[in-house]
């Protein structure tokens, strides 16, 4: 059962940090082709939040960290990682603090988890089940720490068969990587549910994969705790680990502790009473500042999107470019803020449009129903993309779509937002030859 426990928890209570999918020196191409100096930063983030998140057990005094999972991106071959990590997970060795790791999906492509040598109060989990008794005293019983890494990439099949049974007397922890029931975005690793990791009988389940983070109370706590750092727009919003006390009596509380050194964050703006350029600036840098106060990170990483009918909507396409300068200088005068990427969803009044004889209204219409839904424009798009995709290093062809419709709706709304940015300009055009008219 989990519920607030007394205030003497520290001296009393199993203590221990949990986190997982920290994904060491995480490769971020695709954000390096628009921003490097972000890059850099994202790319540094994870080892800092990793260390922050080592500082965090060491100030609490922990009894242990617990790694569900992930701590490597995929096939790492640095020894700078090497090092970096067995330096980190020293410092825990001497302060006293066990550490628990197990292999994700993809540390298991991972070269440096097999071959690193470890600090002696680190324990990495092999591929077949097995559990660590800690021993804590007189009067305390001991904690039963469970857990397998999987030496492949895939799991199809559940691994909880393969735990061992609860220890009599114990606290019992499991640490599992897994996709519970399944998660958008994540591929289906070591499928099982909520309920069948309640009948173990185990306290606590320490679980990876998921990189949202979720708890389940009930008579057994279950714990994803969502990735510590993000690294793309897609992985937006507060990045913590877990902080865990169990009493003997079986009682669990838990706290959150946000960890990442940068948060992604969208932030919309709704254009639709602007009509000046001045205004608009204003109103983006009221919401970056509102943005910025709700922010606990070091640093906010910010996609930010327009919305709404303005007649500021042509120009805003037209001059992306010095919007998004215009954005950059904002954050940089509020500070600790980068514009990750500019969505622009805005559209001209309608009675700016244009009437049913105006030739950019009629372009418009032909764009979007004589173009846009033909067969004909379908089959050279997707003629175009495929050739263009293949071009494309791997690890970008998802920008594409990861399926069939997925590609297909993006292909389309790229084409989309071509067309209204011809449209902007050539409605551009047409008032400046009004205005010299």
């Amino acid at each position: 059962m989990t519920r607030k426990a007394p205030e003497d928890i520290s001296i009393t209570g199993f203590r221990f940090i949990h986190t997982a999918d920290i994904h060491l020196d995480s490769p971020l191409k695709s954000l390096a082709l628009r921003n490097p100096d972000l890059a850099d930063l994202i790319g540094g983030a994870t080892r800092q939040t990793f260390s922050n998140i080592i500082d965090l057990c060491i100030n609490e005094r922990v009894d242990a960290l617990l790694i569900a999972g992930d701590l490597y991106d995929g096939d790492q071959t640095s020894m700078k990682t090497a090092r970096f990590l067995a330096s980190e997970l020293g410092r825990l060795s001497n302060a006293g603090i066990r550490t628990f790791i197990i292999r994700g999906n993809h540390d298991a492509l991972s070269r440096i988890s097999r071959e690193l040598v470890l600090p002696d109060l680190v324990k990495l989990f092999g591929g077949r089940a097995q559990h660590a008794l800690i021993e804590r005293g007189p009067g305390k019983k001991p904690v039963a720490i469970h857990g397998l890494s999987f030496a492949n990439p895939t799991a199809p099949e559940s691994l909880l068969p393969k735990y061992a049974r609860a220890i009599p007397d114990a606290i019992n922890i499991g640490i599992m990587h897994t996709s519970l029931g399944g998660a958008p975005g994540h591929d289906p690793y070591a499928p099982c549910s909520p309920a069948e990791l309640q009948a173990t009988g185990f306290d606590y389940w320490a679980l990876g994969h998921i990189h949202k983070r979720a708890a389940i109370s009930g008579s057994t706590t279950i714990v994803m705790p969502g990735m510590p750092q993000g690294r793309d727009i897609n992985e937006d919003g507060p990045k913590s680990v877990t902080l865990v006390s169990i009493l003997d009596d079986g009682t669990v509380h838990l706290e959150e502790r946000q960890t990442a050194l940068a948060e992604f964050t969208r932030v919309t703006i709704d254009a639709g009473s602007v009509s000046e350029w001045n205004a608009l600036a204003q109103s983006l840098s009221d919401a970056l500042k509102q943005a910025r106060t709700v922010s606990a990170a070091s640093e906010l990483v910010v996609r930010l999107g327009f919305t709404g009918e303005t007649p500021l909507a042509w120009r805003m396409r037209r001059d992306a470019d010095l919007l998004m300068a215009e954005a950059e200088e904002r954050a940089a005068q509020i500070g600790a803020i980068w514009i990750e990427k500019l969505d622009i969803d805005c559209t001209p009044p309608k009675t700016a449009q244009g009437s049913a004889t105006d030739p950019l209204h009629e372009l418009k219409a032909l764009i979007e129903t004589g173009i846009l839904e033909s067969d004909a424009f379908e089959t050279a798009l997707a003629s175009l993309a495929d050739t263009l995709q293949a071009q494309l290093p791997t690890d970008l062809r998802d920008l594409f779509g990861r399926d069939e419709t997925e590609t297909r709706a993006r292909r389309i709304e790229l084409a989309r937002q071509g067309g209204d940015d011809v449209l902007a300009r050539l409605q551009s055009g047409a008032s400046s030859g009004s205005e010299t008219a």
